[in-house]
């Protein structure tokens, strides 16, 4: 997987002329007229991962909707709007950026008989479709990015009717990676131009649609095949992930970085829900069993000891954060310099080694990684099904894989930071052989139910700033249990004086939306395609047609 350096570098080359162009009055150097379908392919997919991740895509406010993240934005009580800026962030960054370029990039790849360019495209053009029907159902896809045959306002499909079109999307892909020849070079930052893992991308991405349309139809012959014909992703390396690098002119760092090492206005804040799940104070799933994960995800600014500057609204030792659904006056006050942000897992931030220090725009390398979907994702889809009784096999192996693969994959995001820390290797150690025993030694006792939390918990864990996925997961089986505002209460006023460290007790303030089962369209594409559907009202009631 290369490194995004090689986007800029082919934009770069763009905006040059050559000597001889240079007294051309009638060129424009710095708008070329045309462009070679290679060089479209780091912005296609470089702008199709911005468009889901966090700070600067859809997964800015779905982390918040699946309790990872705690916010003082729109996404606070679900009150994302179609206005909300990183939703329509990254609604524009996937037409216009990516898909716009996806079409013109298959176009030109077609005239010079290029396979594997045309092959990747198609099942980056299926993955890029599902992740926005799962999102928001009906969308613009059949008309979409079709300027050129003189469609300027496309209608918006059904998402029943696009799923089966991304299937034959991913066929035709896999068709053409295998053809004889088939393969690329720097311009793919994803695989480096290796057809074979596309075609295992390809058929572990038809693996996950599987899985999510289980409910509304049978699928074990097609996910029987998958699994039998054994060219689903096999390794670390095999992920369809996107590695960010570190330069900051132009800034090729992952969004999530700057957004909280690089910033004075902090707003979102890692859910007190998500760490007292790994920390082990969860009263129902993992309790007392503490994930070794958290230096690794969170990095706190304070030490364990350390008096912080202000009272806190939550506090555990050096964690400090705000709750989800709060309107105590501790919410509003400013935490840059006290409060916990993502560690070096996912953003390419800090590790916390436990000696605390105030984070800055070099505390890290901002080299993260947005993992699209992972060897790790395949095995909990598989633990999935066989909970489900959609294939056989053995539940409890399949988890403990999926486990085990969810701890590499963190020493592989390390790996890509390049942090000058010193930071130990996680899989295979003690201490994580003595957490995954715990937790198998809960499944073992749990009873159907019980056991499909677990399975959908830990992936949720594993997913972590991959907000997509898990809004997706969530919305399917009713896991992992995500925080109640209706049921544990909101957060108001502290009581004057008192410790700052002592957190707020709960009273019953309940969030007055209902969760959304899907997000609001864009307000501009509403107001400029008259297409476009109303506007949804009631989210709580627009289901994704696999949403049963």
């Amino acid at each position: 997987m290369k490194k995004i350096y090689t986007y800029i570098l082919g934009i770069a080359s763009l905006l040059l002329p050559s000597c001889s162009d240079y007294f051309d009055i009638n060129t424009d150097p710095n708008n070329p007229s045309d462009v070679d379908y290679t060089t479209l392919v780091p912005t296609i997919q470089l702008y199709g991962t911005r468009a889901l991740c966090t700070s600067s895509g859809l997964s800015n406010e779905l982390i918040v909707y699946t309790h990872q993240f705690s916010t003082r934005e729109e996404a606070n009580e679900y009150g994302v709007t179609g206005a909300d800026f990183y939703t329509t962030y990254g609604w524009q960054y996937m037409y216009v950026r990516a898909l716009e370029n996806l079409e013109l990039a298959m176009d030109k790849a077609s005239e010079a008989n290029d396979n594997f360019t045309i092959g990747m495209l198609k099942v980056l053009k299926a993955y890029y479709y599902s992740q926005f029907v799962d999102v928001f159902g009906d969308i613009p896809f059949s008309e979409a990015c079709k300027t050129d045959e003189g469609i300027q306002f496309p209608k918006y499909d059904k998402d029943s009717e696009i799923y089966p079109q991304l299937f034959t999307l991913l066929d035709e892909g896999i068709a053409a990676l295998k053809q004889d020849g088939a393969s690329g070079g720097d311009f793919d930052l994803y695989y480096g131009g290796n057809a074979a893992q596309w075609i295992k991308a390809a058929n572990s991405i038809k693996l996950k649609l599987y899985t999510q349309v289980r409910l509304v139809q049978d699928v074990s012959a097609e996910v029987k095949a998958l699994i039998d014909g054994g060219n689903l992703m096999a390794s670390t390396e095999d992920g369809l992930m996107f590695r960010f690098g570190s330069s900051t002119a132009p800034d090729e760092r992952h969004p999530g970085y700057p957004d909280s090492y690089a910033t004075t206005q902090q707003t979102n804040h890692i859910s007190p829900w998500f760490y007292e799940i790994m920390r082990g104070l969860n009263k129902t799933i993992f309790t007392n069993n503490k994930d070794p994960r958290i230096p690794y995800y969170f990095y706190n600014q304070l030490k364990a000891d350390q008096a912080s500057s202000q009272a806190c609204e939550y506090r555990d030792g050096g964690f400090v954060s705000i709750y989800f659904g709060s309107r105590g006056d501790r919410v509003s006050l400013s935490r840059d310099n006290d409060l916990t942000v993502p560690g070096i897992y996912p953003v390419g931030g800090r590790y916390d080694d436990g000696n605390g220090g105030k984070v800055n725009a070099n505390s890290g390398t901002g080299a993260g990684v947005y993992r699209n979907l992972t060897y790790a994702d395949c095995l909990y889809l598989e633990a999935e099904l066989m909970q489900a009784g959609v294939i056989n096999g053995d539940v409890r192996a399949k988890l403990k894989a999926a486990m085990e693969e969810s701890f590499k994959l963190v020493d592989y995001v390390v790996e890509a930071a390049g942090s000058s820390q010193s930071i130990p290797v996680l899989a295979g150690t003690q201490t994580v052989n003595e957490y995954i025993t715990k937790v198998l030694a809960e499944f073992d006792n749990g009873n159907d139910e019980k056991k499909m939390e677990i399975i959908m918990t830990q992936k949720w864990i594993q997913n972590f700033g991959n907000a997509v996925d898990t809004y997706t997961d969530y919305r399917r089986t009713g896991y992992p249990v995500m925080f109640d505002p209706n049921a544990v209460g909101g957060y108001v006023t502290p009581p004057a004086g008192g410790d700052p460290t002592e957190t707020l007790p709960p009273v019953p303030v309940a969030c007055s939306v209902a969760y959304p089962k899907s997000l609001p369209y864009i307000s501009d594409e509403l107001n400029l395609n008259p297409n476009a559907p109303a506007q949804k009202t009631d989210l709580g009631n627009k289901n994704v047609f696999w949403d049963k």
